[in-house]
C-alpha cells in the first residue's frame, strides 16, 4: 500500500498512547516500542508497530531512518501567553535586586506594563513580535500550543489579540488553541473598581469574544475556545472568578482557571466543580483540595518555569498531585514577565529536579495529558492510529535524555501534520 511517509528503526518509539488523561501509575507508561515504526498518510497516523511489520505493509514515498533516535509525539504547551508586545527585562533586574512580583505590579509594572505595550500595538505588530517566539517553540518540539489573550483588558485590544492568534494559527505550523483571558488583571482605568470591571468582562467582553470565535476559522477545525480567569489576591476574587467562568460557559466556551499561584482562595475546588478542563499553577493548593480535584476530570497544569524564573524554592507539589491521582500536565507559561521560556524540554528538566517527576511522567505530562488539558486529546498528544502526525525525532537513543540533558536542544526533526517543518 502506498503511503506518504514511513518513520522506521527507532531506538525507542514512545507512543504515550491513551484515550484519557493519564493518572497515577499510568504516568510512567510511555507505550514504548523498541525498533518501532510509524506509517503516515495525508497528515494522519495510519499504523504503528514494529519496523519489520510496517515495512512489509507499506510502500512509502518517503522514508526516515530513526536509528539511534527516540521518536515521540510533538509536545503540547498547555498554558502560554505567547502573543504580546515589548518585554519586561527591566523587571527581571528588579527581581534580582529583591522586588517581589506583587511589589512590581503595585508600582504599575507586571501585567499592566505589557497591557500598555499591547494597547499601543497593531495586530500586525503583535504577529511580527510573536512569530519568532513560535518559531523557537517549534524548534524545541512544540507542535500545539494554547494561547491566551489578557494583555489588552479592553474590547478593542482583546479582539486584536484574538485576531493575531487566528492569523498566526493560519500562517505558521504550530496549531494554536485560543483562550479568552480578559480577566487577567484589573486595568488601570478600573483601579479600585474591580467589581465594575468584572461586570464589563461578563456583559461586554465575553459576548464579543464568543462572537469572534463563532466567525473565526477555529470551529470548522474542531478547535475549542476557552474562558480563563486569574483567581488571585489583587486580581479577581473567588466569587468574581466563578461568575466570569459561568458567563463563559453560558457562551459555549470551555473553562480554565489560574489558581493558587500566590494565595489560596479556594479557586481549585471552585473551578474543578464547574467542570473546568484545566486548573493551572497550583503552587499553594492544599492536600484536601488536591484530593477533591483527583475525583474530577480536571487536568492540573503545573508551570515550574515561573518558579524557576522567580528564583523561588517553592514549587507546586507535583509529586503529591500524581500520587493522589490527579491528571497532571506541564506547560511553559511563556510570557514577557514571569516565564520568558519557549522550551518544554527545559520545563521537563526543572519538573524532574525540583518537583520529583520521573522522566516518563514529565514526557506524558508534556504530550498526552497536555493535549487533554487543552481539549484536543482525541486529536494530538500521542502516536496512535487516527491522530494527526505531529511527531518528533530526538537526537538520543533513550527518552530520558529529554529531561536528563538541559540547556541545549535534542529535537532534530519536527513533523507537523505529516510534513517535516
Amino acid at each position: 500500500m502506498p503511503i506518504d511517509l514511513l518513520i522506521h528503526s527507532a531506538a525507542q518509539l514512545v507512543t504515550c498512547a491513551s484515550d484519557h488523561p493519564k493518572r497515577g501509575a499510568e504516568m510512567t507508561d510511555l507505550g514504548l516500542i523498541e525498533g518501532g515504526a510509524v506509517a503516515v498518510d495525508d497528515g494522519f497516523i495510519i499504523d504503528v508497530g514494529s519496523s519489520a511489520e510496517l515495512a512489509s505493509r507499506y510502500t512509502p514515498r518517503r522514508r526516515i531512518d530513526a536509528s539511534r533516535k527516540v521518536v515521540c509525539p510533538g509536545f503540547v504547551d498547555a498554558h502560554t501567553h505567547v502573543v504580546y508586545a515589548g518585554d519586561r527585562a527591566a523587571e527581571f533586574e528588579q527581581r534580582i535586586r529583591g522586588a517581589t512580583y506583587q511589589e512590581i505590579a503595585a508600582a504599575g509594572g507586571g501585567i499592566l506594563s505589557t497591557v500598555r505595550q499591547v494597547r499601543d500595538a497593531t495586530v500586525g505588530q503583535l504577529i511580527a513580535e510573536t512569530r519568532p517566539r513560535l518559531d523557537a517553540m517549534l524548534r524545541l518540539g512544540t507542535t500545539v500550543a494554547e494561547v491566551k489573550t489578557g494583555y489588552g483588558l479592553d474590547l478593542d485590544s482583546e479582539l486584536n489579540m484574538l485576531q493575531a492568534i487566528e492569523q498566526l494559527d493560519i500562517s505558521q505550523p504550530i496549531g494554536l488553541i485560543p483562550t479568552f483571558l480578559g480577566a487577567h488583571a484589573i486595568p488601570p482605568e478600573y483601579a479600585g473598581r474591580a467589581e465594575d470591571y468584572t461586570q464589563v468582562v461578563i456583559d461586554a467582553l465575553i459576548p464579543a469574544a464568543a462572537k469572534w470565535y463563532a466567525e473565526s476559522h477555529f470551529p470548522a477545525r474542531g478547535v475549542p475556545f476557552f474562558i480563563d480567569v486569574f483567581c488571585e489576591e489583587n486580581a479577581f476574587t473567588l466569587e468574581q472568578s466563578r461568575r466570569i467562568l459561568e458567563a463563559g460557559l453560558l457562551h459555549g466556551m470551555k473553562a480554565k482557571a489560574h489558581v493558587d499561584e500566590f494565595t489560596n482562595l479556594g479557586g481549585a475546588r471552585m473551578a474543578a466543580d464547574l467542570g473546568s478542563t484545566s486548573i493551572d499553577h497550583l503552587d499553594v493548593t492544599s492536600k484536601h483540595e488536591i484530593e477533591h480535584v483527583a475525583l474530577t476530570q480536571t487536568v492540573a497544569v503545573i508551570i515550574p518555569a515561573v518558579n524557576f524564573n522567580f528564583g523561588s524554592s517553592q514549587f507546586a507539589d507535583a509529586r503529591a498531585l500524581i500520587d493522589m491521582g490527579v491528571a497532571l500536565a506541564l506547560a511553559t507559561d511563556i510570557n514577557p514577565g514571569s516565564a520568558p521560556c519557549p522550551s518544554l524540554p527545559l520545563v521537563m528538566a526543572i519538573a524532574c529536579r525540583y518537583q520529583h517527576l520521573l522522566p516518563a511522567e514529565a514526557l506524558n505530562a508534556s504530550t498526552i495529558n497536555a493535549a487533554y488539558a487543552v481539549g484536543v486529546g482525541d486529536k494530538v498528544g500521542s502516536i496512535e492510529v487516527g491522530k494527526l502526525a505531529d511527531i518528533l525525532l530526538v537526537g538520543a537513543a533513550d527518552y530520558r535524555h529529554l529531561a536528563y540533558q538541559f540547556g541545549g536542544n535534542l529535537v532534530e526533526t519536527v513533523i507537523k501534520r505529516g510534513k517535516v517543518v
